[in-house]
Parts: C-alpha cells; sequence; structure tokens
C-alpha cells in the first residue's frame, strides 16, 4: 500500500487558483465551482496535510510557508494530469514542450510565445513559472525541458548573460537606517535572499524579515515603499527606490546571471523555442 496519501487533483486546482488569485472568490469564478465548496476543498487539503496553507484576514488571503512549498508541486501534479489526458485523447501530434521561466518573464515573453505555437499549431506549450531554484531543480529531475532561470554562476549553462543587481531602499522611508534593518526577501531558500542575509551579518548589521513574497514585482513595490531593504535586478528598480551601495558599506553584487538550459536530447521544436529566447534575451553562448 501506498503508505502516502494521495493528493486529490481537484483540491490542487482550487488550491492553486486561490494561491494565483488571493481571494476565494476569485478562485470560484476561476474554476466555476462555489465559494463554500473551494474554502472547503483547500480546508481537506490542509486537513490531509495537517498544516495551514493559507493566512486569512478579513482583507487579503496569503500562502503561508507550507503553502509556498507545495504550491510549485500543485502546480507541476496539474500539468502532468493534463499532459497525460492530452496525450491518449488530445491533438498534440507533436507532443508537449515543458518550459519554466520566472515569474517577471512570463508577460513580457507572451508575444514571443505566441508566434512560436503559431508556428507550431499540434505542439502543447506548458509553461511554468516560479522560483528559479525550484525551477532548476524541476529540470534536473527532468519535469520540465527548457528553462530559464536565475542564478549564481555555478551550473553551466546553454547561454547566459550577467544579470546586475542592486540594494535598493525606498526613497521616502529608508528602512536601511532602522535597527534591525527590515528586509523585503524572497520565501526561505529563494533567489538573493541568502546573499542579502549573509552580507548583512558580515558587516555586523542586525536585521529581521518585514516582508516576504514569491514575486519580484511584488518586492520590488515592497521595498520601495518602505516596507525593507531588498536585493534586486537592476531591471527591479521603481521611481521610489534609492540604491545603496558603498555609502551603506554594501558591496556590488555581480556574481548572478540570466541562464538558460536545455538538454543534448532536445527535440528540434525545443531548439527553435531555444533559439528565439536567446535572441530575445540577449544571451550569448
Amino acid at each position: 500500500m501506498n503508505r502516502y496519501p494521495m493528493f486529490s487533483p481537484q483540491l490542487l486546482v482550487s488550491f492553486v487558483a486561490v494561491a494565483e488569485t488571493s481571494s476565494f472568490t476569485r478562485a470560484a469564478d476561476r474554476v466555476s465551482l462555489s465559494q463554500s465548496t473551494v474554502s472547503q476543498q483547500v480546508r481537506r487539503l490542509e486537513e490531509l496535510l495537517g498544516k495551514a496553507l493559507f493566512e486569512r484576514t478579513s482583507h487579503e488571503v496569503r500562502l503561508t510557508e507550507e503553502g509556498i512549498k507545495l504550491l510549485g508541486y500543485a502546480r507541476r501534479i496539474i500539468a502532468l494530469n493534463e499532459e497525460a489526458h492530452d496525450a491518449l485523447t488530445g491533438p498534440w501530434r507533436d507532443g508537449v514542450l515543458r518550459l519554466g521561466m520566472p515569474e517577471d518573464f512570463t508577460v513580457p515573453t507572451v508575444d514571443l510565445l505566441a508566434a512560436f505555437k503559431r508556428e507550431h499549431p499540434h505542439l502543447r506549450l506548458d509553461v511554468t513559472s516560479g522560483l528559479s531554484p525550484d525551477l532548476h531543480r524541476a529540470y534536473l529531475q527532468e519535469e520540465l525541458d527548457l528553462v530559464l532561470v536565475k542564478q549564481r554562476r555555478v551550473h553551466l549553462p546553454r547561454a547566459a548573460r550577467p544579470e546586475p543587481l542592486l540594494w535598493l531602499d525606498s526613497q521616502e522611508h529608508p528602512a536601511i537606517e532602522q535597527s534591525p534593518v527590515p528586509l523585503a526577501v524572497f520565501p526561505v531558500n529563494g533567489l538573493y535572499r541568502e546573499e542579502l542575509c549573509q552580507t548583512l551579518d558580515g558587516l555586523g548589521m542586525r536585521w529581521r524579515v518585514s516582508y516576504s513574497g514569491a514575486g519580484l514585482a511584488a518586492i520590488a513595490a515592497a521595498s520601495a515603499a518602505g516596507l525593507g531593504v531588498s536585493l534586486l535586478p537592476a531591471s527591479c528598480r521603481l521611481p521610489g527606490h534609492r540604491v545603496l551601495g558603498a555609502a551603506e558599506h554594501l558591496p556590488p553584487v555581480d556574481d548572478f546571471e540570466l541562464a538558460l538550459f536545455y538538454r543534448d536530447t532536445a527535440s528540434a521544436v525545443a531548439l527553435d523555442l531555444a533559439e528565439r529566447l536567446i535572441a530575445f534575451c540577449g544571451l550569448s553562448r
């Protein structure tokens, strides 16, 4: 017998809908169920795991640390379920191509992916967005065919370009002047979090996590609003940001890159998409 409880795909679909909409009402509309049914399904999932997956207040619904951990797995289980169905009954005679990329690349690449799909109408394109470490782990486990990730220069990619980072704070409500210094960061094991915390530890600066979120845009907005110092790609700088550096004894962080990975056995369509991503992102081999 299986010693692990089985996840019901329907429970996971409702869970992902709530996570992505931050609302039980909007999630119910997305999955065409009543709000009470979605709430019951999420509650059943929490009872199955013995852990709370959301923090619920009168104003918002936010993922807990356990919910954040489950989200990536839930998306992959749903995708595999859909893939199995399509492989047996669907029109995708050219197969399925599984692409992973950071959340901040999903919108900018929409036109590129749309053009690619028009040229490959019988190919199913599954796109997974998430934290780069999770995407790279999924790639190593052969759950993704092609991944665009942000990483410290440790794994050798097919193509890459430097990803300069900036120490960002709020112009109007600077967090760096507080003690302990509040931080706006990704969840545990998220990109840039370890570098930020280790640097402050090395400088003997006391700090606390004031804001934690999985979305790059949300963290950038949080730091600009004064919720905490963050370490983010230069492209995330907002008008409300103040850039920190030598005056605050913070060193430059220049060993990160945007990297593309695919296998030697990649299909012709995977190589086609890889070439388009290399050109779009300005990567070098």
